[in-house]
């Protein structure tokens, strides 16, 4: 079924085609994958050519990832907390659930809909609607709760400063304060209180402070990866859904 909805999905969004950049976020999201899975999926992930800031995960282990959250992440740690929060709602099978829901929904437009706020409006909500919305809803605050603890085990476990959780959370809450219109697709699908930040920190704080200062928190080969990524001609206009 998750092979099935990828393919939907990857016909519909602009998915980044550099050789290079989908090399590094594969073999990151694999360093993260390959520790927490104990159903050995053929795990895959993308960059979506979008400047909206969004993630999300479809069964089966399929991770995509917006471009403008990678360009809003400050170091490597970050990105890797936001794979491992995706990468959770596979493992814990919350994604699942939501696909159970809407089978039979054409899933591609969803997406489209989804992740780059093109369909915030009635008649966008109408064209694919009740039950394909199902797909991408809001995970419930339990859910987003179970992604944000395994998040933190798994980073840990990677090599890789669980710290970058809640930093990425911070910067998302600031840039709504400021700019709500360009974080809007991520809080559609992601609820996010200060709560979930200070759940996270407590989390970390019961990591061994020896353990926690010894873990990555950037690499000079994520910079290199962001730097190329900020390279690439401007993000598309999102596709208005048919």
């Amino acid at each position: 079924m998750g092979a099935n909805y990828a393919q939907q999905i990857n016909s519909q969004l602009p998915i980044v085609q550099d050789a290079e950049l989908n090399r590094y976020i594969n073999v990151l999201g694999d360093s993260l994958a390959r520790i927490s899975d104990e159903r050995n999926l053929d795990w895959q992930f993308f960059i979506v050519d979008a400047k909206e800031v969004n993630a999300f995960a479809v069964p089966g282990g399929f991770i995509y990832m917006n471009r403008g959250l990678i360009e809003r992440a400050q170091n490597l740690s970050q990105v890797a907390g936001v794979l491992g929060h995706e990468i959770g709602h596979v493992t814990q099978r919350h994604s699942i659930e939501q696909m159970r829901k809407a089978q039979g929904a054409n899933v591609g437009i969803v997406a489209v809909c989804v992740l780059t706020s093109v369909c915030n409006n009635q008649a966008g909500e109408a064209a694919i609607g009740l039950g394909a919305n199902a797909v991408f809803a809001s995970f419930s605050r339990q859910d987003e709760d179970e992604a944000d603890a395994v998040a933190v085990t798994y980073t840990t476990r990677a090599g890789i400063s669980p710290l970058g959780i809640p930093g990425m959370f911070e910067i998302l809450l600031k840039e709504r304060q400021t700019e709500p219109s360009a974080v809007d697709a991520w809080f559609r699908t992601h609820p996010l209180e200060e709560s979930r930040i200070e759940k996270s920190r407590e989390r970390i704080a019961k990591i061994d402070p020896a353990v926690l200062n010894g873990l990555m928190v950037d690499s000079p080969n994520f910079q290199a990866f962001k730097r190329r990524l900020a390279a690439l001609p401007p993000s598309p206009p999102p596709k208005q859904p048919r």
